[in-house]
C-alpha cells in the first residue's frame, strides 16, 4: 500500500488516511467491484462540497479495468482497505473530466437519464465544446480546472464473478445481450406487484440501450433499431408511473415517442390517462380519440376511461360548488 501511495504522490496525488480499514489489502484485478461513499471538495481555506454520495441517497460503485471515466478513483481506491477512510487531494490534470462524470452522477441521483445532454461525440470534445453541463458549479470547473479532494470511504470489494454487474460497467456487448433478461426480469416483478422496483428494471434496460444509441449516428439504421428496442420498454416504464402517480413524467416520455411513432396506440393511450388524472380534459379526450382512430377494437375500454373521467368530473364539480358555496355565504 506505501508504494502505491509513493507512486500517487508522486503523480500529483496526496493521501491523507482518516480512518484505518481492516484485513489484507484486496487484490483489484479487472472486474473487481468497490463500493464506496465520496464527497468530492474544492480545494482552498472553506473547502466547498461540490458533490456527497451520501447525499445522493446511494453509494458509488466502480468496476476496475472499466476504464472508468476519472482513473483517479480507481488509482485512489486500489491503495485502500475495506473500512478505511481517506482524502486524496489531486491536481488538475487528474479530475479535467470531473464536470462530466460529476452530470451523469447527478442525473442518476435525480432519476434522469445519465447521459441526457451530451452531445454525439468523445468526451474530450464535449470537454471543449463549452456547451452548459447545466449546473452552474460544473459549468465553471469545466471552465476553469482546478485541483479537487475526494473524501472517500471504502465499503466493500467484492471479486470478479461474485456480484450481478450493473448495466453502466457493462461493456457494449454485455449490455445488448443483457437487455432481454432485464426486461423479463421487470415483467416478473411488475406481475408480482413490484411496481418501483420493476421501473427500475425497465430504467436500466432503458439505460444500457440508451448507451448504445449515443454512439450511433442520429437517424442511421442501427440508431433506429436501437430506438425500436426502447420503445417498448419506456412504455412499461410509463405504466409504472401511471401507477405511482408519476404523470408528469409520463406525458413527457410518451409525447417524445409520439414525436417519433404517430401510430403508436399505447402511448396515446397512456399519456390520455395521465392526461384525465391531472385534468387535462381536452388532451385526454383527444388521445383516446386516437386511441379509437388507430384501433377500433380498444372501444371497450376506452369508453370505460372516458365513463370514469366524466364521474371524476361531476364529483369534482360538485366539491366546487360546496366549497364555493362557502367562501361566498361568509
Amino acid at each position: 500500500m506505501a508504494q502505491e501511495a509513493e507512486r500517487l504522490r508522486a503523480d500529483g496525488v496526496d493521501k491523507e488516511v482518516l480512518r484505518e480499514g481492516s484485513g489484507p489489502l484486496p487484490d483489484f484485478r479487472d472486474g473487481t467491484k468497490a463500493t464506496f461513499h465520496y464527497r468530492t471538495l474544492r480545494c482552498g481555506d472553506e473547502e466547498r462540497a461540490l458533490d456527497s454520495s451520501r447525499e445522493q441517497g446511494k453509494p458509488m460503485e466502480l468496476i476496475a479495468g472499466k476504464k472508468f471515466k476519472l482513473p483517479v478513483w480507481e488509482a485512489a481506491l486500489r491503495t485502500m482497505r475495506p473500512g478505511e477512510r481517506a482524502r486524496f487531494r489531486c491536481d488538475a490534470k487528474h479530475v479535467v473530466l470531473y464536470p462530466m462524470v460529476s452530470k451523469s452522477l447527478r442525473n442518476i441521483a435525480a432519476g434522469k437519464d445519465p447521459l441526457e445532454g451530451q452531445q454525439h461525440c468523445c468526451s474530450m470534445a464535449q470537454l471543449h465544446s463549452h456547451c452548459s453541463l447545466g449546473y452552474p458549479d460544473l459549468d465553471e470547473l469545466q471552465k476553469n480546472p482546478q485541483p479537487l479532494i475526494f473524501d472517500i470511504e471504502l465499503l466493500k470489494v467484492e471479486p470478479p464473478g461474485s456480484y450481478q454487474q450493473d448495466p453502466w460497467a457493462m461493456t457494449d456487448e454485455e449490455k445488448l445481450q443483457a437487455v432481454p433478461q432485464i426486461h423479463k426480469e421487470g415483467n416478473e416483478l411488475y406481475r408480482q406487484g413490484k411496481v418501483q422496483e420493476a421501473a427500475a428494471k425497465y430504467y436500466d434496460a432503458i439505460a444500457c440501450l440508451k448507451n448504445l444509441q449515443m454512439k450511433e449516428q442520429p437517424g442511421s439504421p442501427d440508431w433506429i433499431e436501437l430506438d425500436q428496442k426502447i420503445t417498448p420498454l419506456l412504455l412499461n416504464y410509463c405504466q409504472c408511473k401511471l401507477q405511482c402517480e408519476e404523470y408528469y413524467e409520463v406525458l413527457d416520455h410518451c409525447s417524445s415517442i409520439l414525436n417519433k411513432y404517430e401510430d403508436n396506440v399505447k402511448a396515446y393511450f397512456k399519456r390520455a390517462k395521465a392526461h384525465a388524472a391531472v385534468w387535462n380534459v381536452a388532451e385526454a379526450q383527444a388521445d383516446f380519440a386516437k386511441v379509437l382512430a388507430l384501433d377500433p377494437s380498444l372501444r371497450p375500454v376506452v369508453s370505460k376511461q372516458l365513463k370514469s373521467l366524466e364521474a371524476r368530473l361531476r364529483e369534482k364539480d360538485a366539491e366546487d360548488k360546496i366549497r364555493f358555496k362557502g367562501i361566498f355565504s361568509q
